[in-house]
C-alpha cells in the first residue's frame, strides 16, 4: 500500500497539524490539540460543536470557521472521538448561550456525544442534533437506521447561519430536527476504501461491479450490481431518494453531489448534469447547487446525491456569509 503518511499511527495527528497550520487565519488548536477551535469565537452566539473520525476531510474541521461551527473533534480513522474531546470543545466554546451538537447517526459518534453532553449538562445547556439522511442502512453494522452522510453537511451549514444570526438554542435544534425528515442522500462506490492501519481494502468489487448505497465508513451497501453509465446510474439513485423524499411539484430543492476521496471532479460535474436534467425532467426546481469533494471516504471511488426541500427560510440560511476552510462565500 502506498500512502503519503510516516507511520499509521500518526498519520491523523500530523494530517491535523498541518491542516491547522495552513488555515491559522481560521483556525486554532484547542485545548491539548483534542479538538480544532474557530479563531475568532463570536461572543452572544450558541456555539455549534461536531465531529467523527478522520478520513472525512474537509469534513469536519473544514467547516469550522463564521458562519458554520465553533469546534470539530476528530478521532482516529473512522473511530469517534472520544467524550474528553467533547466535553473540552464545550468548555472552550460555551458563551453562555449554550452548545449545540450536530452528531452524524453511527452507534460510535451517538454513544460518545450522547456521554459527554450528560457529563458536561451540570454546567453548560446543550442540545443535540443527530442527523440521519441515508436514504436506506442497507443493513450497516455501524448504524441503528439511517446513517448521517453527506447531508450532514447542508445542516452544519443551515444551523451555522442560523446561530450567527442570533437564533437561540431551542430554535436552532428544532430546525435542526425538522431538516432531519428533508433531506435524502444516496451513495454508490466503484471501490472500497484503503484503510492506512489494515493496508486493505474494505471491500473488492469485480471490474463490471459496483456498490450502491454505501456508506462514509468504507462499509459496503445495500446492493452489489452491474456496473452501469453515468445517467443510468443517476437514475437509480434519484429514484430512491425520491421515493423517499416525495417532493412535489415546485417545491425548491438544493442539489449536492459530493465525491467520496478518489473520484475526478470533471465526473462530479458529469453526474452533477445529469441529475439536474432528471430532477427538471419531473418538474422540481433546482434553486441551489453544490457540486465537489466535501465529505469523504479516505480514497474511496464513488460519490454521493443529496437533495433538499428548502424553504425560503433555509434558502436564505444557505445564502449566508461563510467562512471556513472548505466552505466559502458571502461577505
Amino acid at each position: 500500500m502506498k500512502k503519503f503518511m510516516n507511520r499509521a499511527e500518526t498519520l491523523v495527528a500530523e494530517g491535523l497539524a498541518g491542516f491547522v497550520s495552513a488555515h491559522e487565519r481560521l483556525v486554532a488548536f484547542g485545548t491539548d490539540e483534542k479538538f480544532v477551535l474557530r479563531r475568532s469565537l463570536r461572543p452572544g452566539k450558541v456555539a455549534l460543536i461536531s465531529g467523527g473520525g478522520a478520513g472525512h476531510e474537509p469534513m469536519h474541521i473544514g467547516f469550522v470557521g463564521k458562519g458554520m461551527l465553533d469546534a470539530a473533534c476528530t478521532g482516529h480513522v473512522f473511530t469517534s472521538p472520544t467524550p474528553d474531546q467533547i466535553i473540552a470543545a464545550i468548555r472552550a466554546t460555551d458563551g453562555g448561550e449554550g452548545c449545540l451538537l450536530i452528531v452524524k447517526n453511527y452507534d460510535g459518534d451517538v454513544m460518545n456525544f450522547e456521554m459527554a453532553a450528560e457529563l458536561a449538562a451540570a454546567e453548560h445547556r446543550i442540545a443535540t442534533v443527530i442527523v440521519r439522511d441515508d436514504v436506506n442502512p442497507g443493513g450497516s453494522k455501524r448504524s441503528q437506521g439511517r446513517r448521517g452522510v453527506a447531508g450532514t453537511l447542508v445542516v452544519e451549514k443551515l444551523l451555522g447561519a442560523a446561530a450567527e444570526a442570533g437564533w437561540r438554542l431551542d430554535e436552532i435544534s428544532a430546525l435542526g430536527e425538522d431538516l432531519n425528515g428533508r433531506i435524502r442522500t444516496m451513495g454508490v462506490s466503484l471501490s472500497g476504501v484503503t484503510v492506512p492501519d489494515t493496508e486493505r481494502k474494505t471491500f473488492v468489487l469485480n471490474e463490471d461491479e459496483m456498490e450502491m448505497g454505501v456508506g462514509i465508513y468504507g462499509e459496503p451497501g445495500r446492493a452489489r450490481v452491474k456496473f452501469a453509465t453515468a445517467d443510468e446510474i443517476v437514475e437509480t439513485m434519484i429514484e430512491t431518494i425520491l421515493s423517499d423524499l416525495a417532493p412535489e411539484r415546485g417545491d425548491k430543492l438544493l442539489l449536492f453531489l459530493n465525491g467520496f476521496g478518489g473520484t475526478p471532479v470533471s465526473e462530479l460535474y458529469l453526474a452533477y448534469n445529469s441529475t439536474r436534467a432528471r430532477l427538471q425532467s419531473l418538474g422540481l426546481t433546482v434553486a441551489r447547487s453544490l457540486v465537489g469533494t466535501y465529505v469523504t471516504s479516505l480514497d474511496m471511488a464513488g460519490l454521493s446525491i443529496t437533495v433538499a426541500g428548502l424553504e425560503e427560510r433555509e434558502l436564505s440560511l444557505w445564502d449566508a456569509p461563510v467562512d471556513t476552510a472548505a466552505l466559502r462565500w458571502g461577505g
